[in-house]
């Protein structure tokens, strides 16, 4: 699904997402904007569940957070009965400020600092996920001094390769995540946990990669995982009795890659099978499952929507249009080559001639690029263009790149638009700078 569920073109050829007209939000919040329909983040949370539930129903969907996140998102996931994975003590912090349970939160990352460690440990989170023996020290340290008995999982390496961009693996032998069953450093961690009190270690969790197509990296992350269990198991005694070979399933940024991906019944029969055939070649219990989705829940649901601005043509090279937003609001294309797709808002080009132009951002880097070689209609200054599958990863990782202004965010459902973020201003970045001492 490469545009939101709502997505249409009302009578006069304008586009619409949740009822409401994207002009009609660029006339009021301005551009660069981001629109999240409502209903397609509900639609993928419940498929999510849907699908696990009837493949292996002792699985639990956690949205991981560092696709996107904001209090209007969280009060959906609370909703929708997700679990939440956080990867900082900042998401952690908006989390339980936002009053997500605290008991649906699992703490990921591989460098926690005490801070962030004491915060989860003080707040009773469901799961963390201990990434190095550092950490298990750490955490045994807090569980003592807090009388608590911490519940953890541990993250391990598993050395599969999943067919993604290298920035993306997270799996692979070379990889700061996760501790590596290639020597004997996760056995150390299991007998370290085991021989910790404050310590209750509930099982194992690996995380390959993101945008993933393929299903073949889930049945090798399930069979090492398992592989590692039954070692565990006959040195000892340790029986696990949770398990998750994490998310990153793909979804589409483009028309041809819809073709190619997979569907949320095939991931979740393919994981559960796994599971099932390992368990009993292994003749382990069955444990409960956790999966990870973020980008898949997210993704689909979110639309960029930019205003044109200069048009500059290079004869015989390219014709560039330029819009007015980029690499501070969507790092992607710039940092892995990540490409997308747009579609002209403001009227129906249909029969229009095409030509193949590059869109272009406005920041004073020449990488600054966000499609390069998409065939358009006719475009002038002042056109607005949606780029479609924004939702994950564009305004987790914007930055304020030439002091640039963050953008604005909205959710849109049954012909309303609700403002959940205004744009940043020019106060909001001066009022973190300290001046004292500054001559006038």
């Amino acid at each position: 699904m490469l545009w939101p569920l709502t997505t249409q073109r009302t009578a006069a050829g304008a586009l619409a997402i949740g009822g409401v007209e994207l002009a009609a939000l660029a006339r009021e919040y301005g551009t660069p904007l981001y629109i999240y329909d409502e209903a397609t983040l509900r639609d993928r949370c419940r498929r999510y569940r849907a699908a696990f539930a009837a493949a292996y129903p002792a699985t639990t969907v956690v949205y991981a957070a560092k696709a996107y996140l904001s209090p209007a998102l969280l009060a959906v996931l609370r909703d929708e009965d997700l679990w939440l994975d956080v990867v900082s003590g900042g998401e952690l912090a908006l989390a339980l400020r936002y009053g997500f349970p605290a008991a649906r939160i699992t703490f990921h990352g591989n460098n926690k600092s005490p801070d962030e460690l004491r915060l989860a440990v003080t707040h009773d989170i469901g799961r963390i996920v201990v990434d190095n023996l550092l950490e298990l020290e750490r955490l045994g340290a807090l569980g003592a001094a807090l009388g608590r008995r911490v519940p953890i999982l541990l993250r391990l390496n598993p050395g599969v390769e999943a067919h993604t961009h290298e920035y993306r693996q997270t799996g692979v032998i070379d990889s700061k995540f996760g501790l590596p069953t290639l020597d004997d450093q996760a056995e150390r961690a299991v007998a370290q946990a085991l021989a910790t009190p404050t310590l209750d270690l509930r099982g194992y969790h690996a995380h390959v990669g993101s945008q993933i197509f393929e299903l073949a990296p889930y049945r090798e992350t399930i069979a090492a995982l398992y592989r590692f269990a039954a070692q565990m198991r006959d040195r000892y005694g340790f029986v696990p009795t949770e398990l998750s070979p994490g998310g990153g399933l793909a979804i589409p940024y483009t028309e041809a890659e819809e073709a190619e991906e997979a569907a949320l019944d095939d991931l979740a029969r393919t994981i559960a099978d796994a599971v099932r055939q390992e368990t009993a070649a292994h003749a382990l219990p069955a444990p409960h499952l956790t999966v990870e989705p973020g980008r898949s829940i997210v993704g689909p649901a979110g639309v960029a929507l930019y205003t044109v601005g200069a048009v500059k043509d290079i004869p015989g090279v390219r014709r560039y249009v330029s819009v007015d937003g980029g690499m501070a609001d969507n790092i992607r294309p710039a940092l892995y080559g990540a490409a997308y797709t747009a579609a002209l808002v403001n009227r129906d080009a249909r029969g229009e001639p095409l030509a193949r132009v590059t869109i272009a951002g406005k920041y004073c880097e020449s990488g600054d690029v966000l499609i390069r070689d998409i065939a358009l209609p006719p475009l002038a200054p002042g056109d607005l263009l949606a780029v479609p599958a924004a939702g994950a990863y564009c305004l987790a990782m914007a930055s304020n790149y030439n002091l640039a202004l963050r953008p604005a965010v909205v959710f849109v459902r049954g012909g309303h638009a609700r403002l959940t973020r205004r744009r940043e201003t020019l106060d909001d970045l001066l009022c973190t700078e300290v001046m004292e001492g500054i001559e006038d």
